[in-house]
């Protein structure tokens, strides 16, 4: 099998033929711009190389100038760095990681995608070139027009004379994705490609099709939904029967491969790159697969071309990372309807999410913090008021805040923060007791562990002063206490209260360090086991080495205003800022990319503005919830626009 490659700059304004005359003759037509909404751009090998480049808006259809006659399969991939800029014939398509953006093969009809969907290209995007591949099965079509020599190497025995199947499976760990469209691909030996769900045991059909069919997209199983803790699954099954020879796994005609691609959408914001699974599955688990998954679907040759895909769907192939397009009305939304009731609470200073996803409200029923609350030695003066005497902790539903369960009366004074642990225990912090206390979630009211005095303020290992927030470690167990209002320190406690160390601010340049004023929200950051803390009067983000407490890298950004009160955690980081007495600010909450540091969207309240956002959540399918201290109410916002992707199994 030949393959070539054509190098394009991404989005054109400018077009230049480069084509040597010996070079096949150039058929290369300049974009064709109907409005400012549209536009086409024309391929073809051997290719052409663009003087300079631009952004366009999203409406893209890919068109194949193909057929299965000359070109077995072709491929185009975004990147910032390609092999070569000057040579067609080359090996590799990309110096750095590129991304699939479109795939053919047996003359699948063209594909569109569905409006206001597509890619992020040029500028900043990681993508400033087009690398066209191209796969031709039959050289000899171009009767001497150039002839590429290029190494293809086998990379596994695979199988002789037998039926066989290759098993991949991944387990799911982001957030909902609902599949609408599949593809299949293999080689000349493929007979079917099916793909599951996965989940409490049962398996769930996305799609299956035979990989000699068209390979364009299908509809997929409309029923499944795919959600964290899932497994998703998929079985190619082979035939060697006539060959006489060896198969191996490659990429030449000769060879095999086994894809299963996904398209689906999710809400915005939430793209996750790497949205790929290449594991090969166990036995233990594939000898559960469905009995259909096994057995091959005839192909006629009529039937072939008999079989049309969706009219609407567009292949892009999420092989490495994604990129997709933000709508510039695509943010996150109050959902003006949420509590359904109302919930009857004070002062809202925390919230958490339990094991079941349900939503956990920390508030100070009839009790307030103000001026008179604390005299200067910061020492509580209103303990004659006894503690609150309402629930001060409530399981609520988080699709209609509807309360499952209520405790925490009699315990606390002025609650602060709190989380959970894997056991679903409450680990809360109490201003005016200046104490951390591990409670049992079952409704008991049972004090597990405390640390610190009540009502003793302090600064060595004993001690707090108006803690704020605790995260729990779910790996190690080992506890971590912001610490506080007259503190400025993190402190990292095991399991059962040992003290093991504390740290404070962090900085590269350890001349120009700025203590923290006021660590006021902690959030773990498992996959990269770190902690990060929202230093709230200094307007920024700091995280840290969970296990050592080293410095990793400062968040700040002027949109904070000054303040940041809260921080969570879920691929993405989530905060909410405050009222700055130095910096004027809308109060609103802001989504951020971890390794970038931008701010990815920004949200506020449509039916009545923050006072006070105190801390954040979000679960897994991507639901944000704010507790505000000063208006006494919960927050909810989704985002309501979609975008596509895709996943590959392969």
């Amino acid at each position: 099998m030949l393959v070539m490659e054509c190098m394009l700059l991404s989005f054109l304004r400018v077009w230049e033929d480069v084509l040597n005359p010996s070079d096949c003759v150039s058929r290369v037509r300049p974009p064709q711009l109907f409005n400012s909404q549209n536009f086409t751009v024309d391929l073809r090998m051997p290719g052409v190389l663009p003087t300079e480049h631009s952004v366009f808006p999203p409406s893209v259809d890919f068109l194949p100038h193909a057929s299965m006659d000359t070109v077995h399969h072709m491929l185009l991939f975004g990147c910032q760095t390609p092999v070569s800029t000057s040579s067609y014939c080359v090996q590799g398509t990309c110096e750095d990681e590129s991304s699939i953006m479109y795939a053919w093969a047996r003359n699948a009809p063209p594909t569109k995608l569905p409006k206001d969907v597509g890619f992020k290209v040029g500028r900043n995007s990681g993508m400033s070139y087009f690398v066209l591949q191209i796969h031709y099965g039959d050289v000899s079509a171009f009767r001497g027009y150039f002839l590429c020599s290029l190494k293809c190497s086998s990379l596994l025995l695979f199988f002789v004379l037998s039926v066989t199947n290759a098993d991949v499976a991944c387990d799911y760990d982001s957030y909902p994705i609902y599949p609408f469209a599949f593809r299949t691909h293999t080689h000349s030996l493929g007979k079917v490609v099916s793909g599951y769900r996965i989940r409490d045991g049962k398996w769930s059909l996305i799609g299956r099709q035979s990989p000699q069919l068209p390979q364009a997209f299908y509809p997929a199983n409309k029923d499944v939904t795919v959600r964290y803790g899932d497994t998703l699954a998929a079985r190619c099954v082979f035939s060697g029967e006539g060959r006489i020879s060896k198969t191996y796994i490659g990429g030449t005609s000769n060879d095999e491969m086994c894809n299963f691609y996904m398209m689906y959408y999710m809400d915005s914001k939430h793209a996750v790159p790497f949205m790929s699974c290449m594991e090969t599955g166990s036995k233990e688990l594939f000898r559960h697969i469905p009995a259909e998954a096994n057995v091959p679907i005839a192909v006629s040759p009529g039937h072939m071309h008999a079989m049309m895909p969706m009219g609407n769907a567009t292949e892009i192939l999420a092989n490495s990372r994604v990129f997709s397009f933000n709508h510039s009305n695509s943010h996150l939304e109050q959902v003006s309807a949420w509590p359904q009731s109302s919930l009857q609470l004070g002062q809202v200073s925390g919230l958490a999410l339990d094991s079941d996803s349900n939503l956990v409200i920390f508030h100070r029923g009839d009790h307030h913090w103000g001026a008179d609350s604390f005299n200067s030695q910061a020492r509580y003066q209103q303990r004659s008021l006894g503690p609150i005497q309402q629930s001060t902790i409530l399981v609520v539903d988080p699709a209609n805040g509807r309360i499952l369960k209520a405790s925490g009366r009699n315990m606390f004074y002025l609650p602060h923060g709190i989380t959970t642990d894997q056991e679903n225990n409450y680990w809360v912090t109490d201003v005016a007791l200046h104490q951390v206390l591990k409670v049992s979630g079952d409704g008991r009211d049972r004090t597990l562990l405390v640390l610190g005095e009540a009502f003793t303020p302090g600064s060595d290992t004993e001690h707090f002063c108006q803690p704020t927030d605790v995260a729990v470690d779910p790996e190690t167990r080992n506890v971590f206490v912001s610490d506080g209002y007259c503190n400025a320190r993190i402190l990292k406690f095991a399991a059962d209260g040992t003290y093991l160390t504390q740290w404070g601010a962090g900085s590269s340049d350890r001349r120009r360090r700025t203590p923290f004023r006021i660590p006021h929200s902690l959030v773990l950051l498992p996959e990269r086991k770190e902690v990060c803390v929202a230093d709230r009067e200094n307007g920024r983000i700091q995280c840290f080495i969970a296990e050592t407490g080293e410095f990793v890298k400062e968040i700040k950004n002027e949109e904070f205003g000054g303040e940041v009160f809260a921080i969570t955690y879920n691929g993405l980081i989530f905060a909410v800022n405050g009222d700055s007495p130095y910096h004027s600010a809308p109060l609103r909450g802001f989504v951020l990319d971890y390794s970038t540091k931008q701010i990815l969207d920004s949200f506020s309240p449509t039916q009545k503005e923050f006072k006070m956002p105190h801390d954040i959540v979000v679960t897994k399918d991507g639901s944000v919830f704010v507790g505000d201290a000063g208006s006494n109410s919960v927050f909810k916002f989704t985002a309501e626009s979609k975008f596509i992707l895709i996943m590959t199994l392969c």
